[in-house]
């Protein structure tokens, strides 16, 4: 185990682009490599942290179920709220140290050793960004950054990375430097303003999202053929 001992998944989603399979399971229980997105995911994940939470929205209960039986240590349920309300309104608040947050439509391969390496680096920040090289089609939030400084984050303005939905943030530190606002965007502006936002140089060695039927059926086909 590493420095490192929670994780966060957030499954809280509707899964619009994914009907008519969404309209029977939540987006997260997709079928893939005969089980589901976030059981592989929390399978893989456990490997090296200890505790994983899982936020939950959409069809929560069935949700919940399904990830407390595959080792999740807490469900939260975050129906209706934004993607980062779990930070200011849940025991997680309390948490002085870092935490994995990642997403449970993306299959990844992470470098814990690195990127916790990177994380101390930057002497432990409240919120570290992990960067991808953009993908075609693919829509995602440019980083803009001064060495490894956040300056700027924009949907419509190209640069050489942009977010990948993971990051290494400090619960009780952001509660500290930052209000509550309507998703991470607010958060992250937030700390650029205050010059608290870092962005890795450490990248996933592996990094698919899931957002279409296409995708899901992509990502099974090379699981089959590996």
């Amino acid at each position: 185990m590493g420095i490192i001992k929670h994780a966060l998944i957030m499954a809280a989603g509707r899964g619009q682009r994914m009907i008519p399979l969404t309209n029977i399971v939540p987006k997260p229980m997709a079928p893939y490599a005969g089980s589901t997105l976030i059981a592989k995911g929390i399978e893989q994940i456990a490997k090296r942290i200890e505790k994983i939470h899982v936020t939950v929205g959409y069809k929560g209960a069935m949700l919940a179920q399904h990830v407390i039986e595959h080792g999740a240590f807490s469900v939260w349920n975050t129906n209706d709220k934004s993607n980062s309300w779990w930070i200011y309104n849940t025991l997680l608040k309390y948490l002085d140290e870092p935490i994995y947050v990642l997403t449970c439509d993306n299959v990844i391969d992470l470098d814990f050793d690195l990127l916790e390496n990177n994380y101390q680096e930057f002497g432990n920040a409240p919120c570290m960004l992990v960067p991808v090289v953009p993908v075609p089609g693919l829509e995602g939030d440019y980083i803009f950054r001064d060495g490894n400084l956040v300056t700027e984050l924009n949907r419509y303005k190209s640069s050489d990375i942009y977010c990948s939905g993971i990051q290494i943030i400090n619960p009780y530190r952001l509660n500290l430097l930052t209000k509550e606002g309507k998703d991470f965007y607010f958060l992250w502006e937030q700390l650029i303003q205050q010059k608290q936002l870092v962005v890795s140089s450490v990248y996933p060695s592996k990094w698919l999202a899931v957002d279409t039927i296409e995708h899901l059926s992509q990502l099974n086909n090379t699981f089959l053929h590996n």
